[in-house]
């Protein structure tokens, strides 16, 4: 049976989540105006045998909109006071896309003494490449902007988008062709709960970000999960994986719906995989 709480940050904020089960701790973030709720193919199915904590990050899906803070670091500080309320001791996390951002900026902070098991889930240790790259850094490094001004125009797209149907067409290559229209609308509401200034600045600040130092230094058990069809190339979740020997990558072909959302459009085999994992 999932839960509904409030667990309140440093700043005033106070974050909504999803709960279930019990036992060792697994805390789930979302990706980037995303919500807890997309993750309700998995947290049942998940919590028969830990307990389950799936996040509104800050001004995301049900957390009420902040004043601020909507930049990585602070999530990732709203992460750790997230520990810190709840008490807990060690902790594994998983991450979509930005959500593994968090990770990695949480890891750079405060370090890994907490953390158990990480789960990457498709995200490009840099969103955007950096002058210079060839095409195979660019594919290495998982770039889906060739440059920042490229950033800024998705971010003023984003900043300008407000209706669902808008919506439905700037996250629609992050699915694959099976996915039902009526679960990308779903998800295109569920993206709309965050404000669009707040989403597109937030946005910004995750594009810039380069996390291949704090990626190769990373030597918790992990596991990286890609899709052939993503909109990160899998090669990105290989390398991933490839700096840390206590990290496996697992690809999902098209036909599994290996795109960015698998976890959604696949979640027998991703919570299987999850689950054996984190029992280890």
């Amino acid at each position: 049976m999932i839960t509904e709480s409030r667990i309140g940050v440093g700043d005033g904020v106070s974050l909504h989540a999803l709960e279930a089960g019990s036992g060792q701790p697994l805390i789930m973030i979302p990706g980037w105006s995303q919500s807890a709720a997309e993750y309700g193919r998995n947290i049942e199915e998940l919590a028969k045998g830990r307990r389950v904590i799936a996040l509104d990050m800050r001004s995301h899906g049900e957390s009420p909109n902040a004043d601020g803070g909507h930049r990585i670091q602070r999530l990732a500080k709203d992460l750790q006071e997230v520990i810190e309320t709840l008490g807990l001791d060690s902790v594994d996390v998983l991450g979509h896309s930005m959500g593994s951002s968090v990770i990695w900026s949480y890891l750079d902070l405060f370090g890994p003494e907490k953390l158990r098991r990480l789960v990457i889930v498709d995200q490009a240790p840099m969103t955007a490449a950096l002058p210079g790259w060839s095409d195979e850094q660019k594919k290495q490094f998982g770039c889906l902007l060739p440059d920042v001004q490229s950033v800024a125009g998705f971010c003023d797209t984003v900043r300008a988008t407000d209706s669902v149907d808008d919506t439905m067409g700037i996250i629609k290559g992050m699915f694959t062709s099976s996915m039902p229209e009526k679960d990308l609308r779903w998800i295109a509401e569920e993206n709309l709960k965050m404000p669009r200034a707040a989403a597109a600045g937030l946005l910004f600040d995750h594009c810039l970000n380069d996390w291949r130092d704090v990626i190769e230094k990373t030597r918790l058990p992990s596991l990286v999960v890609g899709g052939r069809k993503s909109i990160f190339a899998p090669e990105s979740q290989e390398w991933i994986a490839s700096v840390n020997p206590n990290a496996r990558a697992s690809i999902f072909e098209e036909h599994e719906g290996g795109a960015h959302f698998m976890f959604f459009e696949n979640p027998r085999r991703f919570n299987a995989e999850v689950a054996a994992f984190l029992s280890e």
